[in-house]
């Protein structure tokens, strides 16, 4: 096993599993874990294993980005982490394996569409996700529009990200945005899909994802330039100072469109 600060990599050339591992912040992705994440999925990229499990140790797969990095005013920070964040999620969604990612508890904003980059998203029946940048006047990056739009249709993708809201394992399923709800303890169930698709023809579904998947890829990359320039602007704008302020003051956002 390779163990960096913030993130658990394991490989034995048939099964890799990536953990975040910042159970204390809920997983939340500073840019010493997004740059960490990037090392171990250019990793799993050389890997001979069909098969990566993602997942978050602890009470939460992620709860998004930190928010002490997202008051960081430094564009040059903000070049970097946008970089390695797309860099993550172009890599999870382009490998040659069945990826699959368990959420164990929330998985929101940025989390959630690193979570949605795999090829399976299955989660515990606690679990709440949410694509919650409205809330602090910001967009979804890492692939947040691609995904949503991708699993639940566009008039779906846009009620979710407009409205915020947090939406429970069982409405997830309900709508599309996950495929199935984990009645069994996660460890558990991690083996027992290992040994379910050890005996699927695991290098027919991979072309099959292939196929699939560099037909969507230039798209992708649009959409996550797209975010990049997007939330660059967004950064900048009073209703995203306001979120910010309200979310430290716990009181609800006054935004003024502007």
């Amino acid at each position: 096993m390779k163990e960096w600060k913030n993130v658990q990599y394991e490989d034995n050339g048939k099964i890799t599993k990536i953990t975040l591992n910042r159970p204390d912040k809920l997983n939340s992705l500073n840019d010493e874990l997004l740059y960490e994440l990037e090392k171990a999925l250019q990793e799993a990229a050389k890997s001979p294993s069909s098969i990566l499990i993602l997942t978050g140790k602890g009470k939460a797969f992620c709860a998004g980005g930190d928010i002490k990095m997202m008051l960081e005013e430094d564009e040059a920070l903000y070049e970097s982490v946008i970089t390695t964040i797309n860099n993550i999620v172009s890599t999870l969604y382009s490998l040659k394996k069945v990826t699959v990612c368990t959420i164990n508890g929330a998985a929101a904003g940025l989390g959630l569409s690193i979570a949605l980059a795999c090829d399976k998203v299955v989660a515990v029946p606690t679990a709440i996700l949410a694509m919650n940048f409205i809330g602090i006047g910001l967009i979804p990056d890492g692939g947040g529009h691609f995904f949503l739009k991708n699993r639940i249709g566009e008039a779906n993708a846009k009620r979710i990200i407009w409205e915020g809201k947090k939406l429970h394992a069982k409405e997830a399923k309900e709508l599309g945005l996950i495929d199935s709800i984990v009645e069994s303890e996660i460890d558990d169930f991690i083996l027992a899909e290992i040994k379910r698709l050890q005996l699927a023809p695991l290098q027919a579904m991979i072309e099959t994802k292939t196929i699939l998947q560099r037909t969507e890829y230039p798209i992708l990359e649009q959409m996550l330039l797209l975010e990049k320039e997007g939330q660059r602007k967004m950064r900048h704008t009073k209703d995203h100072q306001e979120g910010i302020k309200a979310f430290f003051e716990k009181r609800v956002p006054h935004f003024k469109g502007c």
